[in-house]
């Protein structure tokens, strides 16, 4: 997860002041100082650490902090607005061009994926502002690079333009023209990289860029270089201007100083993330709730968000009428569990509920096989067994079982599972606060937990 050492250590200087009634000026410092190790380990610019800590430092030692009933909290609360601060404060739009197709032109060194995740960005335009996007393949040099897009783009029924290996230029302007015959609103080009920052890499990009006027250059950056992806977007906005940036990889880096320092470096937003290798793996950046979730605060907005992407609207009316009856079938079971699976790793989700321990869940996933041995069992089954759970006798679950290539037991596992979500959905349907009185246990008997055991 992405800024989990960071989280981890800052926590670990946070619960110290907490436990102090007030705080004194050495108290701050010294917390101050651990802060400061904190994100220096994580890879985040001397520079932007030592400013970073000077103005906390100040802001902490003033008058309403040293005398406030909860000092700790105050703190922590002026870490959290700097932090946000530190990020871009809130999140960038993309520049959308009003007169024609918006043309964002993706660049960066080669191994940073510009091709797979700008590919994500088209859909995620798509989805959330129902854009008509066009992928251009621009990238000539890298060998099945055109290949590469046209893949990608298949998958995600995105078209894609390409000209072979001819001037790149050329094939940004024809591509341009193209999605003004076909109503393409928006224009993604791909465009070369290497593997450093070199003269002829540039002055094709500049050429690009004065062919077509693109409204957004997107640097696209790994955050697992750290330091070097800091280096590269001064380099890329120095030599071409760039606009914006998009972090990939994010969620494989533990430290996350790129960024913390990027936006600090060279003063250009941060707009996008890539968290996976999944096509729907990107989110826009949103700065304060990315400091929330490195202070453990969690991240509810974002965990809402994806949950309303990942479950299907129409089904979900469909579940709440029929739990609103109590009536809830193996076909209901399976089709929430094959939701949560979309959602992602719990180890993730963890991290955006607000004093949860993501690291005590540190590479648990939803395990895919199970849903599939659930699937099997359940496709194995009559419509009729599906809906009446409570006639399958020994005779019909070894049917079931030889139809499936499962065994009886595993049967047994999943009926005993699907009666505690159906006592979980009838208690659900009963609390004022269905949601987390349901899923999280409050309100029951003690030592009771809820589906997820917390």
């Amino acid at each position: 997860m992405a800024f989990e050492s960071l989280a981890e250590k800052l926590s670990a200087s946070f619960k110290k002041l907490r436990g102090k009634g007030r705080l004194s000026e050495a108290d701050i410092k010294e917390a101050m100082r651990e802060v400061r190790l904190a994100l220096l380990e994580a890879d985040v610019s001397y520079k932007v650490v030592r400013d970073f800590i000077k103005t906390v430092t100040e802001k902490s030692v003033g008058t309403d902090v040293l005398e406030s009933l909860t000092p700790a909290q105050m703190v922590i609360k002026i870490v959290n607005e700097e932090l946000t601060a530190l990020m871009g404060g809130t999140n960038s739009k993309i520049n959308i061009n009003p007169k024609g197709p918006t043309v964002v032109m993706l660049v960066g060194l080669q191994g940073a994926g510009k091709t797979t995740n700008g590919a994500k960005l088209a859909a995620l335009m798509r989805k959330q502002y129902g854009k008509r996007p066009l992928l251009v393949a621009c990238d000539i040099y890298r060998p099945a690079a055109i290949k590469q897009l046209e893949t990608v783009g298949g998958q995600l029924n995105i078209p894609v333009f390409q000209m072979g290996t001819v001037n790149p230029v050329n094939i940004a302007k024809a591509a341009l023209e193209h999605a003004k015959k076909h109503g393409n609103d928006m224009v993604f080009l791909d465009t070369a990289g290497r593997l450093h920052i070199d003269e002829q890499l540039m002055d094709e990009l500049k050429n690009i860029k004065a062919a077509v006027e693109p409204q957004e250059i997107m640097l696209v950056v790994d955050a697992m270089t750290g330091q070097d992806a800091v280096n590269a977007a001064s380099a890329f906005d120095a030599a071409l201007g760039i606009d914006s940036i998009m972090l990939t990889k994010l969620d494989g880096d533990a430290r996350g100083g790129a960024a913390l320092s990027v936006r600090a470096v060279t003063g250009k937003p941060v707009k996008f993330a890539g968290t996976g290798e999944k096509l729907d793996n990107i989110e826009v950046f949103h700065p304060d709730r990315m400091a929330s979730r490195i202070l453990g605060m969690g991240d509810m907005l974002t965990l809402i968000e994806k949950a309303e992407q990942s479950f299907d609207k129409k089904k979900a009316e469909e579940m709440a009428a029929r739990l609103k009856q109590n009536k809830f079938t193996l076909n209901d079971y399976y089709d929430q569990l094959s939701q949560i699976k979309g959602m992602g790793s719990i180890n993730d989700i963890a991290g955006m509920i607000p004093g949860m321990d993501a690291s005590a869940l540190q590479g648990a996933t939803i395990d895919e096989n199970a849903i599939k041995h659930i699937e099997a069992i359940l496709l194995s089954m009559t419509p009729n067994e599906r809906e009446n759970p409570a006639i399958l006798n020994s005779s019909r679950k070894k049917r079931i079982a030889a139809g499936s290539g499962t065994k009886v037991v595993e049967i047994n596992r999943l009926l005993k599972q699907y009666e505690m979500m159906k006592e979980v959905t009838r208690r659900m349907n009963k609390s004022k606060n269905p949601t987390l009185d349901g899923l999280f246990g409050r309100g029951k008997r003690k030592g009771k937990k809820g589906l997820f055991g917390f």
